[in-house]
Order: structure tokens, then C-alpha cells, then sequence
């Protein structure tokens, strides 16, 4: 792509609602783990040592896989096959984030790399679901 069909593609960018629903799906993702889950879910589940099956260690990476997935679908997105394209390539990014952890000094959590893929494949099923509905 060059500057200049970037510069058309930003000119030219339109509402339709399909974008206006992939940007709520992500901004949902982003407002539940940020006023829900981190103040209150995730404080609680430790506070009271209950085993919620690593749920409270990985809403950040599930949450915001989420999060940044139908961001860039509804903000970047053209067409089906790129979202496709998109849910894959953001999935494979903050796995790949994960496992660079130890470059930053911080460990691998194994747990996180799961929940990033299995968030991958439940936006790739409730996308597709979207794309059944005949927006």
C-alpha cells in the first residue's frame, strides 16, 4: 500500500455497522477489564483464594485480545477476508508478545499464551457469527 491509497483509505473511511459493532465489541472488552475485572473481579478471586481456573491471571490477555482484535477490525478493516487475516495476525502477536516476556525481564506465563489463543478462536467463532447475521 502506498502513502497515497493510505491517504484515500483514510479519506474515504465510512461508518457502516458492521464497524460501528466490531468497535463496540471492543470497547466493551476494553470497559469490562477495566472497571470490572481488574477493580473488583480479579481483587476478590485472590483476596478469598478461590480457584477460578486461572481466570483472574489472564482477563488482561483475554480481555484485551479481545479488545484489540475488533479495534483493528472495525477501525482498519475492509472486507471479511481481511478481518480474518486481522483476527489471526493479532492472536499470533500478543502470543508472540508473551513468549518475548523474558526479554523484559519478566517470565513466560504459559497460562496467558493459552488464554491469548483460546480468545483468538472465540473471536473467530463470534465474528463469524456477526458475518452469519447478514449485517
Amino acid at each position: 500500500m502506498t502513502l497515497q491509497e493510505l491517504k484515500e483509505e483514510i479519506i474515504n473511511w465510512r461508518f457502516s455497522k458492521e464497524r460501528v459493532i466490531n468497535l463496540s465489541i471492543g470497547l466493551a472488552a476494553l470497559l469490562i477489564y477495566e472497571f470490572i475485572a481488574r477493580p473488583y473481579y480479579r481483587p476478590y478471586i485472590y483476596s478469598n483464594n478461590i480457584n477460578d481456573w486461572h481466570i483472574a491471571d489472564t482477563l488482561g490477555n483475554s480481555l484485551g485480545t479481545m479488545a484489540t482484535i475488533f479495534f483493528f477490525i472495525g477501525l482498519i478493516g475492509r472486507e471479511r477476508t481481511q478481518h480474518y487475516f486481522l483476527i489471526t495476525t493479532v492472536t499470533i502477536s500478543v502470543a508472540l508478545y508473551e513468549i518475548a516476556h523474558p526479554l523484559l525481564g519478566k517470565p513466560i506465563d504459559f497460562w496467558d499464551i493459552i488464554a491469548t489463543f483460546l480468545t483468538g478462536g472465540f473471536c473467530f467463532m463470534l465474528y463469524k457469527l456477526i458475518v452469519h447475521t447478514r449485517l
